[in-house]
């Protein structure tokens, strides 16, 4: 392992260099802070899906192009003379001094959960000392969140206070009352598209708050089945292809027969 000083410094100047008005790169010098919010959110993505299914290798790499990111807004801030790579690290090392006193100052705790409830509360009197007046439950839950991730976190947070289903029960009656308003709305003579939008986003909520209940995060599971949806339909498409078919030429029956057979593996 080597200072990290060095590749560091690298780093910030091929940046800069990247974004030099006259001799970087067209695309790099054409970005703001709004345009790279969706490659930073793709990254963050990559990263989970590396941990998940890759090597460490490539965890190794696309936390390398997560950085990247942040270097990128790092730049964008200082040369728009908000602030530089520094400031950030400087802002992070306070806050996490701050939000752990019980490591750097005298304040005792005994499991981890007491450290979580300690930590809330610093952010709390973080959020009064900048005159945050918010008072809600749900306050200063990020609208940039996936909505799959928005969701856990509004229902946690009610969960919290004590909104919340007492056993899995009617969880599950929820989820089948939400299906039988999709189902209702289908066989209306004329179906209205807002509505069926609506009954099938209710749908999905009640299921994120299933998997809440059960303690799975909703994210990672879907990040999962689609990943062996994936799996399983490219192996559908390499057993058609042995018969020379593309999946365009193939019956229904046909791919359901093999995707049978692959699940059966």
């Amino acid at each position: 392992m080597q200072n990290a000083s060095k590749p560091l410094t690298r780093l910030l100047e091929i940046m800069a260099q990247l974004r030099h008005p006259e001799t970087g790169c067209p695309w790099d010098i054409q970005q703001t802070f709004q345009s790279i919010v969706p490659h930073t959110l793709e990254e963050a993505y990559e990263v989970a899906d590396a941990i998940e299914f890759g090597t460490m290798d490539d965890v190794k790499e696309e936390l390398g192009d997560l950085l990247f990111q942040v270097v990128f807004y790092a730049q964008l801030g200082k040369e728009q003379n908000q602030f530089d790579f520094s400031d950030i690290v400087e802002t992070l090392s306070d806050k996490l001094v701050r939000r752990h006193p019980h490591v750097f100052g005298d304040t005792q705790v005994d499991s981890p959960e007491a450290v979580k409830l300690n930590w809330e509360r610093i952010k709390e009197k973080e959020k009064e000392d900048k005159g945050e007046i918010d008072t809600s439950v749900l306050a200063n839950i990020p609208v940039g969140l996936t909505p799959l991730i928005r969701a856990h976190k509004l229902q946690k947070r009610c969960a919290k206070v004590g909104f919340d289903w007492g056993e899995l029960s009617p969880v599950i009656d929820k989820i089948n009352e939400e299906v039988g308003e999709v189902l209702a709305e289908l066989e209306q003579p004329e179906v209205d598209k807002d509505n069926l939008t609506e009954e099938v986003g209710d749908l999905f909520f009640s299921v994120v708050n299933l998997a809440r209940y059960l303690d799975v995060d909703a994210d990672a599971a879907l990040r999962k089945a689609n990943h062996k949806f994936e799996q399983r339909f490219r192996k559908v498409e390499a057993a058609l292809r042995e018969q020379n078919k593309q999946p365009k030429e193939a019956s229904l029956d046909e791919m359901e027969s093999l995707w049978q057979a692959v699940k059966n593996k």
